[in-house]
């Protein structure tokens, strides 16, 4: 699924030998998804016309410029192939990508506050398709490491870098996404100068264990960008919803500011910080003509926005700062 030697040789050159070493036999036993087949027809019918426009610092990821119309209706059908696309936005050679996520506006919130990421070595865990692991080479991370299991946001990928391919190839050396989860980075790395963990630790049906996790990622004194659902409350809040939160089956601890930070702390982070704390609206995420499917709107109670359809408060999520020990 992925090109093997240029993740390796990157992760050697890094420090990261152990990692490099473990990354084939741990490649080799996935299994690819049953769509995989449509998805690398959809990348190998991407035309890729040659082009000088890359913008990786903006709101809206930039790859390419204007194109012949037939060109591109053919590289909309191929990656409309890849719908449906939850990070962005992206214009690709005229192409505009709606994502049902304005990614960027998560990004504007937290760039101020963050160490400068320039020549930092960075870890972006439950990535999606990259889309911030563009931002953040925009930014001039020395590398980037993207890990997200999804085999879809592979393949998103794998189309925008083809196409950064014919502008800047170097860049390619200095970005990789590996469809793994945190269970499969090798423990007591140490290694990366800032880690970011966005939208995942609701997901996890341990978050102390991923905290924990995140902080073996990297190196003392590195410094952890964490993204998440919170409540209001004081230190003793966290919210268990059952079994669905805005339809979402997969949520199960959903903690106060403050008591996302006791966890920090607990789990040997110091300097936490809360940066921003904002409530998710309809216009942040949404349906559109590339992610076609239910989003926000339809997961809030219609005679209460404030509620979820099942009562529990309605999304917000709070930004959080910390560093490893």
């Amino acid at each position: 699924m992925i090109a093997l030697e240029p993740a390796c040789s990157a992760l050697a050159e890094a420090g990261l030998s152990e990692w490099a070493e473990a990354l084939p036999p741990t490649l080799a036993a996935l299994r690819p998804h049953g769509d995989w087949p449509q998805w690398r027809a959809a990348l190998e019918a991407m035309p890729a016309p040659s082009a000088d426009v890359l913008s990786l610092d903006t709101g809206t990821i930039q790859v390419g410029g204007a194109v012949d119309a037939a060109v591109q209706e053919i590289l909309r059908d191929a990656l409309m192939q890849l719908h449906p696309w939850r990070k962005g936005p992206w214009r690709l050679h005229g192409v505009f990508i709606d994502t049902e996520w304005r990614s960027d506006w998560k990004w504007e919130r937290l760039a101020p506050h963050i160490a400068p990421l320039a020549g930092r070595r960075v870890l972006d865990v439950g990535c999606g398709n990259g889309y911030h692991c563009w931002r953040m080479l925009g930014a001039r991370a020395e590398l980037v490491v993207g890990i997200d299991p999804t085999q879809l946001f592979l393949a998103q990928f794998q189309a925008v870098s083809r196409l950064v391919a014919e502008i800047e190839p170097e860049l390619l050396r200095r970005i990789h996404l590996l469809p793994l989860g945190i269970e499969q980075v090798p423990p007591g790395l140490r290694a990366f100068d800032t880690v970011f963990s966005m939208g995942v630790l609701y997901h996890r049906r341990s978050p102390i264990d991923h905290l924990l996790a995140l902080r073996d990622c990297l190196r003392p004194g590195g410094e952890l960008v964490l993204e998440t659902l919170v409540v209001e409350g004081d230190e003793q809040t966290v919210l268990v919803p059952g079994e669905r939160y805005a339809r979402m089956r997969n949520v199960w601890f959903i903690p106060s500011p403050a008591a996302l930070s006791g966890w920090l702390v607990r789990a040997g982070f110091r300097d936490v910080r809360v940066v921003d704390v904002t409530v998710t609206s309809v216009e942040e995420q949404r349906s559109t003509p590339w992610m076609r499917f239910q989003s926000l709107s339809d997961f809030l109670d219609p005679a209460d926005t404030t509620r979820t359809i099942e009562g529990h408060p309605a999304p917000r999520r709070a930004i959080v700062l910390a560093h490893s020990s």
